[in-house]
């Protein structure tokens, strides 16, 4: 674990899709800086995994393994926070999928609902239940993980993708303009390419990696650490007057053309 200077000290976070990846990252990270964390995702024994290792490091870390997607379990996960660890403070919604890919008239409705479900409405739901919580609080802070691809570029072949975490944006600016006077903020991390275990379903070849690094303007993709500060930036008080923004961890992908 890195070096602490314990900004989150005191505080209680959920981090969904926090078995690989970018929520990794992210639950080592405000572990490390003084979170207690509710660990979300699909599989339980990478999720304990996860845990293991924040405890280790002198964190801690309760796993709770589930479906985004399904309402109970969002609604389990704020009860672990609550009943566990007191309240909740931050949530980073973070779980997310690919998707199909290919022609949109190729897409079957099954797979296109199944992103949706996942990538948006599992972020909806979600904040459903973080934010009495919060409130209960006196205020937080929620982060939903969105993407470049559909926000500030186009990518062919991945329309439900796309769909599914540019409506996070437009959720996460309705949410901030509703409980902003209640003290909570809302934004949204949005990482270009990062290398993760989900980059690498597409990244099958280096000439396929050497392609995607020349899109950026740094030619070079992300580390999830990085992106992991970004989302620290976020939930921490360092960014107390800044809601309702869509923060580009990008690597100038969005406005490179060489």
């Amino acid at each position: 674990m890195t070096t602490s200077s314990g900004v989150l000290d005191g505080k209680v976070a959920i981090v969904t899709g926090a078995g690989t990846g970018i929520g990794r990252a992210i639950a080592q990270l405000f572990a490390a800086e003084g979170a207690q964390l509710v660990l979300a995702g699909r599989r339980g024994a990478v999720l304990a995994e996860v845990a293991a290792d924040i405890a280790e490091a002198g964190g801690t870390a309760a796993a709770l393994a589930g479906d985004v997607g399904d309402e109970p379990y969002a609604r389990a996960l704020v009860e672990e926070a609550t009943g566990r660890f007191g309240g909740l403070d931050i949530a980073v919604n973070n779980a997310g999928i690919m998707g199909p890919m290919g022609e949109t008239p190729s897409i079957g409705l099954d797979d296109w609902q199944a992103t949706l479900a996942t990538n948006l409405t599992g972020g909806f739901l979600g904040a459903k239940y973080q934010i009495p919580a919060m409130l209960a609080r006196g205020g937080g802070t929620i982060v939903f993980v969105s993407s470049f691809v559909g926000h500030t570029a186009a990518l062919p072949g991945m329309a439900a993708y796309s769909a599914s975490k540019t409506g996070l944006i437009g959720l996460m600016k309705a949410l901030a303009v509703e409980y902003g006077p209640h003290g909570i903020r809302v934004n949204a991390l949005v990482p270009g390419g990062t290398q993760t275990p989900m980059a690498e379903t597409f990244m099958t070849s280096d000439a396929v990696r050497e392609f995607v690094r020349n899109l950026y303007a740094l030619k070079r993709v992300a580390d999830p650490a990085e992106q992991a500060r970004a989302a620290l930036f976020l939930a921490s008080d360092a960014a107390s007057f800044v809601t309702g923004s869509a923060m580009l961890v990008e690597g100038g992908v969005s406005i490179n053309h060489t």
